[in-house]
């Protein structure tokens, strides 16, 4: 999701919060501090889910990456891959994570 969109969905979710928030009591103060509960609560479930695509991309290589891949060596009993094979690794596997969190972004 493009950045500008982004900030266009949030600032219509609290826009609306506090337009429903203001019609509901007519009060300015509830207002104010209903519609900064709801942005720290953004901010939070953000901030957990970035924690938890950091936790699962963590579980998903102890669990499945690393023990093929040393079992392979042990096998063949060759040399660690050279670095540009780490590389395109590493490539796949950051560019799988990003896919991974702008889909959990998506509605």
């Amino acid at each position: 999701m493009p950045f500008r969109i982004f900030c266009r969905v949030l600032g219509l979710v609290l826009c609306s919060t506090a337009l429903i928030v203001y019609f509901a009591s007519h009060s300015i103060g509830t207002v104010v501090i209903t519609t900064l509960t709801c942005s720290l609560l953004l901010q939070l479930a953000y901030f957990a889910s970035v924690l938890f695509l950091i936790w699962q991309s963590g579980w998903v290589s102890r669990a499945g990456q690393r023990p093929e891949h040393f079992d392979s060596c042990k096998e063949v009993e060759s040399e660690p891959p050279d670095h540009d094979e780490v590389t395109n690794e590493s490539a796949d596997l950051l560019q799988r994570d990003q896919m991974l969190a702008i889909s959990l972004l998506l509605p």
